[in-house]
């Protein structure tokens, strides 16, 4: 393929004279739904029905994507080079592309494949575009041709010729049988394809027939150029129909925009919009509004009033030219493809302004202000409000706020940067009232009424609020207490002010902060009818609060949130793009119905939700409410209606089922359940045993019963622990069952088992749980290990018996060593014999009680399980009353029959019934055993209640404690923490042995815990560290430097660094104690550091003189510091430094020295510098300048040059060490952002 030139390089404009732009015309922020970061985008196509958008780009890829999740759903990438045309079908899940390697594509993306290739072009393809009706396809191209093509037949069944030079585009008609095309040749043409439609349908008479097989065979005309319209002076580059008007827009590089209108007969130009810099790539009519909406390489985006053919706003770009603009067909969604990416866009907002009233609903529609009445679901136009005389978009209504007792309305918009009329709606309002009424007016971002005649208006400029009565006059103004952008009704007298980051609520006659809350960006306030509740709606997430702004809950939708209102039983229905939703006071939410169009909600009436949609149409929706009527009664634990809506409700769903669970509910799920597996898992979460056994017995796995058997342990059921092993032949189980509840008999028959069973070792172990000796030895012979065996005898002291291995092993006889004593190896006998563990007994909760009783009927499947008595002895009895089998119904009939024939040990006794049922009891069904639910955890306790770092660390929860540390310090390195974390975490807590076979039992151990203290209420965990400790080692740490034992001094000082973050202490007087440790600390590691790696400097004099003078600069103790003054005065001297170190002598002296030996040698070098002023090198050290050392270069940071902070311990640190850790410290990251240290529950109330 040869590469040619693009069109944009052909015609370029010298004389910008005669393009006129409209002064007046706005840049504008586009309302941005959606946008996308990518290679230049060429073609765009709206799916019809879905919320998907297909991109084709210059990469050759093209992209589909849902622009209401925001998400790339697929791409497609089989074109060679630039893809400029894209289009979906109508009805079918087909799209076509077409690109410059000639080639048109049709793809199935269900498929996610292209189901065939139409070849024909000879040059690049511009656009595509599917018939609406027939099976048809229309391409353009830079051959100078229009060909149309029969996607079902896959062949060209017309070549439109015509234009000489490039087609840049090319349309079917909507409705008619009719082609647009635009062509570089500067002209438009309208083509006919009528005959080809004719063409297409089969003839119903043979006449017909016969004439078209004529034109067939001699050639015909399919279709014929209808008009030319010539008028632009450069390159057509799109035109493109009216969708129900006889018009057609075109654009062109002479960089204006022509509408031009035909008739049967002939096409005229009308009218040429002039405004664009540059080549107009794309332009088209809203497919909803009187509009034109064009685009261009000059990067902007312009919005024309197609009846006034005047400007009405203009979007641009700063970087990227514009090339595509696509329609939405049914909705009022625009897109527009650049050189980065795409934009999904709307001009206008469509929410209606409302407000409710009680049973009435005040709304704007089409500039009238209308009345609904919902319990007769009448709608009436009550006056017209005054269209704005601005030539822009987007100046209709936003808000309303309506005073029922004053009658009177004020309607809120963005005209003129925000403002407001007032109208007093008159008594008669039924009346259509066509002259509009003569407004009070005024400026204000936000306007609502706070009481019966006053009014509250947000003036931005000065940051306060004007209360106004009736005759627009004011009243009274107050400051607000933040920068507010918006102010919304919250009460009378009150007002709730949107900050960028947070809401208020402001009492405008005590002018108080009645309440306030972090939030992300308020769009709308919903109250709750008794204003105890309000929902703050953002734009992907619901705040829930109280009256006085005290967070409830949160909850986060991934589809933008567009409405809400408040149903009678507190609970928040609100609406998403796609969803009607609701949310609980507790924050769980569930999807009540799914939407085909976006509606806002006005007003829930029991089952029946009021909205409006964005025709301004009023639309009663029946919801179900079933669901969130019964979690909200768990939630409040109205247990009769829990149980009248599960006999009465169709409640059952996995998503129910799963609720249920999580909420702690399994015994009420176990009532909506039929599947037994499902069953089986409730009944062991809820500790059901019977359930449990008797889906057990339905389903019959070994997994099952295995399970089984664990929780029947976890609940000392030792009759159904038995009952499962057996039926899963787990002998080794089995086995050390009846050694720990004491069944020595049972055990004695395991024995017998093991060795018809030819299994050694279980023998020889159930003879080692005995203390069987003789049986031990006689299994020891038989497997042919005599030398174990004689030991065993000969250790035991049966001589008979290690006499006759003696003879046995002859010479081989094992040596035993003497003089020691032996004895028997008995089991302990165990704390409970025989029976199940004592179980608390308690009365059946409501759910089972009520619900067996309920149902019956439907008991009898698991009736063996529920009566039994698990406590009893599991004796063999009879076949009538069958308890657990005894454990030698696991042998087979065949192995008994076969062991028995070889003569092994006589089995007559343990015959067993072949069926063996579950163990029986005889408890009274009105209660039951529960074992006590668990109580919350002491250390959970600890990590909800606090915001402290240590105490998350003593409660084990190391997870949550760094990242507290993160957010509070800045800290990303806790390796030197990890031995901290431990020990706060082992030392808040003790260990108790209860007995040797069970485990240890952990207690938390609370600080300040006394005898008095209520059992109920957890104090905080007691914690190793203290600030006491930290006071000693600094005075120990004060003690090694004096010594001049740096490296000990330096180790000190870091340990009281690293455990600062995981102390706490009680007063805020201790707090600022704390902080002050953090800087002294710092300073003295600092300065140890430097002297540290001053002493391994031993060839560079220069850098060891500094580091000792940047030392002096650390504030040390009095004594430390005459040392340092002393140390540097001396290594500067040395170096024949005699200025600098006269200065530091000066300085020593100033300090009033206690030590004579220190003043006499500082007098006598500052004598010495006094014959002989100079320095003989130079050092990168002035002490007439303050400064500052970085911690990691230990260089100087003069005053008002820039640095950076460590977070934690305040550090300075030179620009380049931003990001990297903390040379000081060793824990934080120079200049992250962190809130500050927290160590002290005074600091959080």
């Amino acid at each position: 393929m040869t590469v040619k030139p693009t069109k944009t390089n052909f015609h370029k404009f010298s004389n910008l004279g005669h393009f006129i732009s409209d002064p007046r015309l706005e840049v504008k922020k586009m309302l941005t739904k959606f946008e996308t970061k990518s290679n230049r985008v060429k073609g765009l196509s709206f799916h019809s029905k879905r919320p998907w958008i297909l991109a084709s780009l210059h990469s050759g890829v093209i992209q589909l994507w849902d622009y209401r999740m925001g998400t790339l759903i697929d791409r497609f990438d089989e074109h060679d080079g630039p893809v400029r045309g894209v289009h979906f079908h109508q009805s079918q899940p087909l799209f076509v592309s077409g690109g410059d390697d000639y080639k048109i594509k049709v793809w199935n993306y269900k498929l996610h494949r292209c189901l065939f290739t139409l070849l024909g072009h000879l040059d690049y393809i511009r656009t595509v575009q599917f018939h609406h009706e027939n099976p048809w396809i229309v391409s353009a191209s830079d051959d100078q041709t229009i060909r149309i093509w029969n996607w079902q037949s896959r062949t060209c069944i017309s070549v439109l010729t015509g234009h000489n030079h490039y087609v840049m585009c090319a349309l079917f008609h909507p409705k008619e049988d009719l082609v647009v095309s635009a062509s570089l040749d500067q002209t438009v043409r309208v083509w006919d394809i009528g005959a080809l439609k004719k063409k297409s349908v089969s003839p119903a008479d043979d006449i017909l027939r016969l004439s078209q097989m004529n034109t067939d065979f001699f050639g015909g005309v399919d279709a014929v150029v209808k008009y030319v319209l010539e008028g632009h002076d450069r390159g057509v580059n799109w035109a493109s129909f009216h969708p129900t008007l006889p018009l057609i827009v075109s654009g062109a590089d002479d960089r204006q925009v022509k509408i031009w209108r035909m008739n049967d007969t002939k096409a005229w130009e009308v009218d040429t919009l002039r405004g664009h810099m540059n080549n107009v790539s794309c332009v088209l009519f809203h497919a909803r509004q009187d509009i034109i909406v064009s685009n261009s390489e000059d990067k902007s985006i312009r919005v024309w009033d197609a009846t006034k053919r005047t400007g009405l706003q203009t979007f641009r770009r700063e970087h990227d030219r514009f090339w595509i603009l696509g329609c939405h067909p049914e909705m009022n969604l625009l897109a527009a493809g650049h050189d980065s990416g795409m934009i999904v866009f709307k001009l206008e907002r469509e929410r209606p302004a409302f407000s409710v009233s009680g049973d009435s609903l005040y709304f704007v529609k089409d500039r009238f202000l209308r009345f609904y009445e919902y319990t007769s679901q009448k709608d009436t136009q009550i006056l017209p409000i005054r269209r704005p005389g601005s030539i822009s978009l987007n100046q209709s209504p936003r808000t309303l706020s309506y005073s029922p007792t004053e009658n009177a309305i004020l309607v809120c918009s963005d005209v003129d940067g925000g403002s407001y009329e007032l109208y007093i709606i008159p008594k008669d309002s039924i009346t259509r009232g066509d002259t509009v009424q003569e407004a009070k007016r005024g400026v204000g971002g936000s306007a609502v009424f706070v009481a019966r005649n006053r009014f509250a208006v947000l003036e931005k400029s000065t940051n306060q609020v004007l209360v106004k009565n009736l005759k627009n006059e004011i009243v009274k103004k107050s400051a607000l207490p933040v920068v507010t952008d918006a102010i919304f009704y919250a009460g009378t007298g009150n007002l709730l002010c949107r900050a960028e980051d947070r809401v208020l609520i402001f009492d405008l006659q005590q002018r108080l902060v009645l309440g306030d809350l972090q939030t992300s960006f308020v769009r709308y306030v919903v109250w709750s009818n008794d204003m105890e509740s309000v929902a703050l709606l953002s734009k992907h997430s619901i705040v829930i609060a109280d009256k006085k702004l005290v967070h409830r809950c949160t909850l986060h939708e991934t589809i933008r949130v567009k409405s809400g209102s408040w149903d009678d039983n507190g609970v928040f229905i609100y609406t998403t793009l796609t969803h009607i939703k609701y949310c609980l006071p507790n924050g769980d939410s569930g999807i009540i119905k799914t939407l085909d169009v976006p509606v806002y909600i006005t007003k829930i009436f029991g089952n029946t939700l009021f909205c409006l949609d964005r025709d301004g149409k009023n639309r009663p929706i029946v919801i179900d409410s079933t669901e969130y009527i019964f979690k909200l009664s768990l939630l409040r634990k109205r247990y009769d209606h829990v149980m009248s809506m599960i006999r009465n409700s169709e409640l059952c769903g996995q998503a129910m089922i799963a609720y249920l669970q999580q909420k702690g509910f399994p015994e009420v799920a176990l009532h909506f359940v039929k599947d037994e597996r499902t069953r089986f898992n409730l009944a062991l979460e809820s500790g059901n045993i019977q359930i449990a056994v008797a889906s057990a017995k339905e389903i019959d796995e070994k997994d099952h019963w295995y399970r089984l058997g664990v929780e029947a342990l976890r609940q000392g059921n030792s009759g159904i622990v038995e009952y499962a092993y057996q039926r899963t032949k787990n002998f080794e189980r089995l086995s050390f069952l009846y050694l720990i509840t004491g069944n020595l008999d049972k055990l004695s028959k395991m024995m017998k088992i093991a060795e018809v069973k030819n299994d050694v070792m279980g023998q020889f172990h159930n003879a080692l749980y005995l203390g069987d000796v003789q049986e031990r030895i006689k299994i020891l012979v038989n497997a042919g290990h005599l030398p174990l065996a004689y030991v065993t005898a000969k250790t035991h002291g049966l001589k008979d018996y290690a006499e006759d291995l003696a003879d046995k092993l002859k010479g081989n006889v094992p040596s035993l060593t003497s003089g020691r004593t032996s004895s028997l190896l008995i089991p302990p006998t165990p704390v409970l014999c025989g029976g199940d563990w004592p179980l608390l007994r308690t009365m059946k909760g409501i759910f089972e009680g009520g619900l067996d009783n309920a149902g019956k009927g439907g008991n009898e499947e698991y009736e063996d399980a529920a009566d039994a008595d698990w406590g009893e002895e599991l004796d063999i009895v009879d076949v009538e009353n069958i308890q657990n089998g005894d454990i030698s119904m696991v042998l087979d009939d065949e192995e008994a029959a076969e062991e028995n024939e070889e003569g092994g040990w006589d089995l007559e006794d343990l015959e067993l019934p072949p069926d063996v049922e579950t163990p029986k009891t005889t408890t009274s069904r009105s209660s039951v055993f529960v074992a006590p639910t668990a109580g919350m955890p002491v250390s959970q306790i600890w990590v909800q209640k606090s915001s402290l770092a240590a105490e998350h660390a003593a409660a084990g929860n190391f997870d949550t404690a760094m990242r507290l540390l993160s957010r509070q310090l800045g800290i990303k390195n806790f390796t030197p923490l990890k031995s901290l974390f431990i020990d706060l975490h082992m030392g808040s807590h003790s260990y108790l042995r209860a007995f040797s076979s069970a485990p240890l039992i952990s207690l938390a151990i609370e600080r300040g815990w006394s005898d008095s203290a209520s059992p109920n209420v957890r104090a905080p965990p007691a914690l190793v560290f203290s600030f006491t400790q930290l006071e000693e080692k600094l005075k120990a740490g004060y003690k090694t430097t004096t010594t001049g034992k740096f490296t000990e001094a330096l180790r000190l000082f870091l340990s009281i660094l690293h455990t600062i973050p995981l102390i706490v202490v009680e007063t805020r007087r201790e707090v600022d104690e704390v902080k002050e440790l953090i800087i002294i600390v710092k300073e003295y590691v600092l300065g140890l550091q430097m002297e540290l790696k001053r002493r391994e400097l031993k060839g560079n004099p220069v850098r060891q003189q500094e580091l000792a003078a940047y030392f002096t600069h650390c504030n040390l103790q009095l004594p430390h510091l005459r040392l340092a003054l002393m140390n540097a005065m001396t290594v500067c001297y040395k170096a024949g430094n005699l200025i600098t170190a006269s200065n530091f002598a000066r300085r020593l002296l100033e300090t009033n020295p206690t030590a004579e030996n220190q003043t006499k040698t500082a007098r006598s070098v500052m004598q010495a510098a006094e014959r002989n002023m100079k320095d003989s090198t130079q050092l990168n050290y002035d002490f007439r300048n303050p400064f500052v050392v970085c911690g990691a270069t230990y260089v100087p940071i003069y005053r008002g040059q820039k640095d950076v902070l460590c977070p934690y311990c305040n550090s300075h640190f030179v620009l380049s060490q931003e990001g990297q850790l903390c040379t000081v410290c060793d824990l934080a990251v120079v200049g992250s952002d962190a809130s500050g240290l927290l160590c002290s529950p005074a600091q959080i109330r």
